[in-house]
């Protein structure tokens, strides 16, 4: 089993260095297709430290088992968010769907949640998934989260697992987020922050920015950007720091071998999954 996901990983997680904003959007588009045809890697390997354990057993009943298994999320932020019967939700890079039927389940038949992504195969899985779960509250959309497809002050809550770190441009997807905020909208999302800067020499490498770690913000980074923005009430609080093993489990030989044993040791203590919140103001 092992070699076998090292296999996967290599498959998709090799080696390489990004180039323009198109490669690496087309590179990441690419991985969460593979995701969502089943050969999970990276961030959505099943043994992934990132990934595993996220939601209670209670959380996950009556949920696919497909949505579960394209999960690629680094926590659970349905269960930070405060969501109400009635609220409009919106997911950000939605995936196979889990974040967005647990939100469903939150708001009620009076209440809606939009799943957003560009990928076309995991709108296809998460709306099969939606079709099993027999959802009717819930509509997934394509587009990017850098210009979202909703018109301003639509939403009482905006969520995301994960994807915001994966985003060239995280200033307009922070402002995109705002805009579409109804006034006292909450913002509040899970992803991979840094918790110190790391090697430059890692962060133009595709297996470590598909997988969630050098396209993430230091942690004063994703707070200036959410002020800038506009937003209030901001909280970063660190869900989830991982160990130099975990480490050793997402990075492939291959790119092992490029960067060296003494570059890959030093990230373990330099990223973790944290819960974000903010808040944008009643004007």
């Amino acid at each position: 089993m092992k070699k076998m996901a090292d296999n996967m990983r290599k498959c998709c997680c090799g080696g390489g260095e990004l180039g323009d904003v198109g490669d690496i959007k087309s590179t990441v588009k690419a991985r969460y297709a593979q995701v969502a045809r089943g050969a999970s890697c990276c961030c959505g390997a099943s043994d992934d430290p990132i990934t595993q354990a996220l939601y209670s057993d209670a959380e996950s009943s009556g949920i696919p088992l497909e949505a579960l298994a394209a999960s690629a999320g680094c926590a659970n932020p349905v269960a930070l968010a405060d969501i109400n019967p009635g609220d409009v939700v919106l997911d950000l890079g939605s995936g196979g769907g889990i974040d967005v039927l647990l939100s469903a389940k939150r708001v009620g038949s009076s209440g809606k949640v939009y799943g957003l992504d560009m990928t076309d195969e995991m709108l296809e899985l998460a709306r099969k998934n939606q079709a099993k779960a027999g959802v009717t509250n819930v509509e997934f959309i394509k587009g990017e989260i850098e210009d979202i497809p909703l018109p301003d002050s639509s939403v009482d809550v905006i969520i995301s697992n994960c994807v915001i770190n994966l985003s060239v441009d995280k200033p307009r997807v922070l402002s995109e987020a705002f805009r579409v905020l109804k006034p006292g909208g909450r913002f509040a999302v899970a992803d991979i922050v840094l918790t110190r800067p790391i090697l430059e020499s890692l962060r133009g490498h595709f297996a470590l920015w598909t997988g969630c770690i050098s396209g993430a913000l230091l942690m004063d980074e994703y707070k200036q950007y959410l002020e800038e923005a506009g937003f209030s009430d901001i909280d970063i609080e660190i869900f989830r720091t991982y160990s130099a093993a975990d480490v050793d489990g997402l990075v492939s030989e291959d790119l092992r071998a490029e960067i060296g044993e003494d570059q890959i040791a030093a990230l373990a203590d330099s990223f973790a999954s944290a819960f974000i919140r903010a808040v944008k103001p009643q004007f």
